[in-house]
């Protein structure tokens, strides 16, 4: 059983003079995952976001997406190798520059939407994310899900590595997500996430959308900033798990090599 973990939360999904309000959620949460251009966000909301985060003392890293605004990243993308490891190199060193130049440095790295999906099955995505992050910092936390071709890449180069869980996103039987757009993909219930979140960090499971109890070891769970009642979900989770003596940690104090 876990007596600690992280919780986290997707932000910096503003742009320009569209506003998403995701920076509610920082104070419900450890660690920020900051958007950085290419699926969401821009310049002056990285910096924003960054200043905020650092002022509550919460762990910055990098939420690199494929060049896809108007797909908001969520739309499969077919890149060469070459061209998702630059990508991803780029996109974290942006928002290093931003974390620096507040004092601040980056704690870790977890791809956004179809990135993040393509990575925990496809070897080729997976390598070529892991080596866009050790580019940018052999230092930097990988976090991908348990069992994903994105851990086992960090573990061969030898990047620590954090498994994640999702309060917030329904499960396959096999331990992946649900397809966004499919019924019951998206939990909204507050009450549901924080069930869910305390399922994963007391017992390690979850339940998958077929009812089948699954092991899910992580160690830091999302919720997203765009999840429709996303700030009373994350403010429900904390709640309940400090209540059930959870201590909630920054994932730099968390992580390690991925098993």
């Amino acid at each position: 059983m876990l007596t600690a973990i992280d919780l986290n939360s997707d932000v910096g999904e503003s742009f320009g003079r569209w506003r998403l309000g995701d920076e509610e959620i920082l104070p419900f949460v450890t660690s920020v995952n900051v958007a950085c251009g290419m699926h969401a966000g821009d310049p002056v909301h990285m910096d924003e976001i960054v200043g905020k985060a650092h002022e509550l003392k919460l762990a910055i890293g990098a939420h690199p997406g494929l060049p896809d605004l108007q797909g908001f990243g969520r739309r499969e993308i077919n890149l060469t190798p070459r061209e998702i490891e630059t990508y991803v190199l780029y996109q974290v060193s942006a928002l290093n520059g931003f974390a620096v130049s507040r004092g601040s440095s980056l704690t870790h790295v977890k791809p956004h939407g179809a990135l993040y999906n393509m990575a925990v099955i496809d070897n080729r995505v997976a390598r070529a994310v892991a080596r866009g992050v050790a580019r940018a910092g052999g230092h930097l936390i990988l976090v991908g899900l348990p069992g994903s071709c994105l851990l086992q890449a960090a573990d061969t180069l030898g990047l620590p590595a954090a498994a994640e869980a999702f309060a917030d996103r329904a499960y396959n039987s096999d331990g992946t997500l649900v397809k966004r757009g499919l019924p019951g993909s998206i939990i909204e219930d507050p009450d549901e996430a924080a069930r869910r979140a305390l399922d994963i960090a007391l017992r390690g499971t979850i339940k998958s959308i077929d009812g089948k109890e699954i092991s899910i070891p992580a160690k830091t769970i999302c919720v997203h900033g765009d999840t429709p009642g996303a700030v009373e979900m994350a403010r429900t989770i904390r709640r309940r798990l400090e209540s059930a003596g959870v201590t909630l940690r920054p994932l730099g104090e968390l992580a390690g090599r991925a098993k």
